[in-house]
């Protein structure tokens, strides 16, 4: 048997929040994110998508692209007070959830608390009731594994739905681009463009040998979605020990303005990987692998959370004073938040106010 499983993901969350708090906002392009040099947007609401806007994007690009925009300062703490209450719907039809971010989880309704065979009319139910107690309109995918459930919840949005059944699965994907695949991102998408391939009927003629020469482990990745194949069950007890990222260089670093310049980078996408996983985290840690393979670590560990790319920054910059060796090189550097707040932790802690850009 087939399981059944919805993805829900909210429309432009944080921006569809603030419009619907300032009705002075509806129908304008607005950011969230700070109007600055150094800011980065965390979502664009949909009028200001039409513009080319972003998350992600620089508020120095995003201005570029459409000079009304209106930036707000995100509330990170009222997005995480409605999350909970989205989340609270979800255990009304299943206790298997599988939260990805404020805005978005998978739901395995295959037995489910309504009794309903029918996860399309669950679908429906849930994104009514959402909007009910919310006011806010979420999009749904519906399929028989997770990777179709998400490809399916990005087809109609907003506030849409789309239904992938076990039989339309491989036409769908067959006509799919390339790019629209989930786990498939800009720079693969580049890579499969020059060998030919635009759509799922392209990647379904490689083989899994020539996936796995080109792409290494994601070779099989790739083999297996192109056709409907995703046994990963919806994890309802998933937990995160730290959320990271790192880059390894094709060239070895020597100076310490060249580990700024790519720390610098690195820290943005940690902060906004934070963000997403809802998690709030006391220690940051400096990874440094050199180019005699030879690897260190230097981590801090604060009172407060790392609740602002600023103190991240702040804190990064204080481990490389620490880490730098002048003239060493290092092939590879990486930054981790843990230590993060648990849920009895949760209960009793003060209200957080999360700066963001």
């Amino acid at each position: 048997m087939h399981r059944k499983i919805i993805h829900i993901d909210m429309d432009a969350f944080y921006a569809q929040v603030e419009q619907r708090d300032n009705p002075e906002l509806r129908g304008k392009p607005v950011a969230i994110g700070v109007d600055g040099s150094r800011g980065v947007l965390s979502t664009a609401s949909y009028e200001a998508r039409k513009f080319g806007v972003h998350s992600a994007m620089s508020s120095i690009v995003a201005k570029r692209k459409c000079p009304e925009l209106i930036f707000v300062y995100p509330n990170m703490e009222k997005y995480r007070s409605i999350s909970i209450q989205i989340r609270e719907i979800f255990s009304q039809y299943t206790d298997i959830i599988e939260p990805l971010s404020f805005d978005e989880a998978y739901l395995d309704v295959t037995e489910n608390k309504k009794d309903n065979s029918s996860a399309t009319l669950l679908a429906k139910d849930i994104k009514h009731e959402i909007f009910k107690e919310t006011g806010l309109t979420a999009s749904a995918g519906v399929s028989y594994n997770k990777f179709l459930a998400k490809t399916a919840s990005d087809i109609n949005k907003p506030n849409g739905i789309f239904v992938i059944k076990p039989e339309e699965a491989e036409p769908f994907l067959e006509r799919l681009k390339i790019e629209k695949f989930y786990g498939i991102g800009k720079v693969s998408a580049q890579r499969f463009h020059k060998m030919g391939v635009f759509f799922g009927s392209d990647l379904r003629k490689l083989s899994l040998n020539r996936l796995n020469k080109e792409f290494g482990k994601a070779g099989a990745f790739y083999y297996n979605i192109v056709r409907g194949i995703d046994h990963r069950p919806v994890n309802a007890h998933r937990e995160r020990k730290s959320v990271g990222g790192e880059n390894t260089f094709s060239s070895d670093l020597r100076t310490v303005e060249e580990w700024i310049e790519k720390l610098e980078a690195i820290c943005n996408k940690v902060y906004e990987r934070l963000q997403r996983s809802q998690k709030l985290g006391k220690t940051i840690t400096l990874k440094v692998k050199y180019s005699d393979f030879s690897q260190i670590t230097r981590s801090k560990t604060i009172n407060e959370f790392f609740i602002s790319k600023e103190l991240i920054w702040e804190s990064t910059l204080e481990l490389i004073e620490q880490t730098f060796e002048k003239g060493k090189g290092v092939r590879l550097l990486g930054i981790s938040i843990s230590n993060f707040l648990t849920e009895e932790q949760e209960f009793i802690q003060l209200e957080i106010e999360w700066p963001d850009e």
